[in-house]
């Protein structure tokens, strides 16, 4: 198999953070990418897309690549009107992400460059764009597949899995752990004891459904954005407390988990206490997960 990494162009979540304070973790919002040979998968295109795009224009091995969107707020997709190849006629690139149709994807990341939003609209592109058809047998791209499941979080969201060379990689960028849970208790005093039985009898159901998705996967980048001192303000926001995000990587046998989607509100020292107090939970567990803090420039052998 070609060399395959795992790269980090944006980390940040809600919005970027350029601030001296949070640059060790990196200011721009979510972008990753997954290339294997002269293959290139980019999830998401928040403003990492952009140093993302300007580093394209200094190679000449790939002139295509497949760009995954979880779902289409704006710190997901602010990076798209700023990204250079897609104005190049030399380049091919394929866009999918939430939506019924490719005819409903594109509405949705044109609808972002139009006036009064944006001054140059989808239509300037050069490159050749296609956007691609929903499937339930998922993406096949290169020497790389693709499968997808809705996650927990605000609207229609996608999380994905990606299949290289006998390693997987799941990204969930945007995605509220045991969201039914936390819902059931919070408002336990609403409900008899036979609805909360079969209510809680569906969360595990549910949650059964989330841990197989992400089940046995060699990297897992998914949201840790909240303390628990946020989540109890935020609930149902669509983002994970971390730890719960750490304890959902162990319970699904994860091999290393990359906490992403930080807070722009949490500079370098939070996210360093956050993941330090991670560690010691899986130390307290006595399993044997990688932890890591996703850093703008990583990147990741696989």
């Amino acid at each position: 198999m070609s060399r395959a990494t795992v790269r980090f162009w944006g980390v940040r979540g809600s919005h970027a953070a350029p601030h001296a304070t949070h640059l060790g973790v990196g200011g721009n919002t979510s972008c990753v990418e997954v290339r294997a040979g002269d293959h290139l998968i980019v999830c998401d295109g928040g403003t990492g897309l952009i140093p993302l795009g300007d580093e394209l224009l200094t190679q000449s091995e790939i002139r295509e690549l497949l760009v995954l969107f979880t779902h289409y707020h704006w710190d997901h997709i602010c990076g798209l009107p700023f990204f250079v190849p897609a104005f190049l006629p030399q380049w091919q690139l394929k866009f999918f992400g939430p939506g019924q149709t490719a005819s409903e994807i594109e509405r949705h990341l044109s609808n972002q460059m139009k006036v009064p939003y944006f001054p140059v609209e989808t239509g300037n592109w050069m490159a050749d764009i296609e956007y691609l058809e929903p499937s339930a047998a998922g993406l096949s791209y290169g020497p790389m597949h693709v499968s997808y499941q809705s996650v927990h979080h605000p609207g229609v969201t996608y999380g994905y899995r990606i299949a290289v060379g006998g390693k997987t990689v799941v990204y969930v960028s945007d995605n509220e752990v045991d969201f039914m849970h936390a819902a059931i208790e919070q408002r336990a005093g609403e409900f008899s004891e036979e609805e909360r039985e079969q209510m809680t009898a569906i969360a595990e159901e549910e949650r059964d459904a989330d841990l197989n998705f992400i089940r046995g996967a060699d990297i897992l980048i998914h949201d840790a954005q909240y303390t628990p001192e946020d989540y109890t303000k935020k609930r149902g926001w669509g983002h994970s407390c971390y730890i719960d995000t750490v304890n959902y990587a162990i319970d699904a046998g994860v091999k290393a988990l990359y906490l992403f989607h930080h807070d722009p509100a949490h500079d370098d020292g939070k996210v360093a206490e956050m993941h330090q107090h991670c560690l010691k939970i899986i130390r307290h567990r006595g399993a044997q997960l990688i932890c890591t803090i996703a850093r703008e420039g990583l990147v990741v052998e696989l």
